[in-house]
């Protein structure tokens, strides 16, 4: 049986304010991104977040991102490959403190929002990233958008690394995310989600939103937690995942 993980972008509110449904979110996925304080998450939003995973037996990871709470991590900031390191030192290095007083491991780090999609595409902010987590965190794996900047840098660190691809996400034909500003940007049909992840489950191309395909590696499937139908797009797509034979499993061991 072929197994896959799924994982969601968590921990996302700040003190008394909550995004997303954490709970029932880590009833579903076997990976949590659980946000380090950046774009999102603070110290008590952490220790409950990972508190949750905990329980459900959901691997943990580390989804740093821009310092842009406003902009939920979403706008570009110009950092410096200095910046850019510390950035990342700072936030994984905080989310692993708080990680210890919950007693729950930390197995990987995932960049999110616009830091990610930087880091797709230009050499130095990819191999800025790797090098911090090389340096900083070396037994974290780390988890990148498939075909990306980012996933050659990783494993040129000699970092262990996976690739995921996106379930509500549209991509274009060079294999990137279609900007959220863009028509098909999100996906919003849980039944053309899981289509569409069939089929590339099935021929490992997956469907752009030019009608063409795109081949990309893919060890777990992203589902976003912030979005209002991220529940029943995430019950929907597990379901469909068990229905075809797949066995659900955290991506890292």
């Amino acid at each position: 049986m072929p197994a896959i993980d799924l994982n969601s972008d968590l921990g996302e509110g700040i003190g008394p304010w909550k995004m997303g449904d954490d709970d029932a979110m880590m009833s579903i996925v076997t990976s949590a991104n659980i946000a380090c304080g950046g774009h999102a998450g603070d110290a008590g939003t952490m220790f409950e977040s990972l508190t949750i995973a905990a329980q459900n037996n959901v691997c943990a990871g580390a989804h740093p991102g821009f310092d842009d709470k406003q902009g939920f991590g979403r706008r570009r900031i110009p950092l410096t490959p200095k910046e850019l390191k510390q950035l990342i030192a700072a936030q994984v290095g905080t989310f692993t403190g708080v990680a210890g007083l919950v007693g729950t491991p930390v197995r990987y780090v995932k960049p999110h929002g616009a830091l990610a999609n930087w880091a797709a595409v230009d050499v130095t902010v990819a191999q800025s990233i790797a090098c911090a987590i090389k340096t900083a965190f070396p037994d974290y794996a780390v988890l990148a958008i498939s075909g990306t900047q980012l996933e050659i840098a990783s494993k040129q660190m000699g970092l262990e690394t996976y690739s995921e691809i996106f379930a509500d996400r549209g991509y274009g034909d060079d294999g990137n995310l279609v900007s959220r500003s863009e028509a098909g940007a999100m996906i919003e049909d849980p039944k053309i989600a899981c289509d569409r992840l069939l089929t590339y489950l099935d021929s490992g191309r997956m469907p752009t939103i030019t009608g063409g395909t795109v081949a990309l590696e893919g060890h777990s499937i992203c589902i976003h937690g912030d979005s209002p139908h991220a529940v029943s797009m995430a019950r929907a797509v597990r379901q469909s995942l068990l229905d075809n034979g797949f066995e659900l499993s955290a991506f890292i061991s």
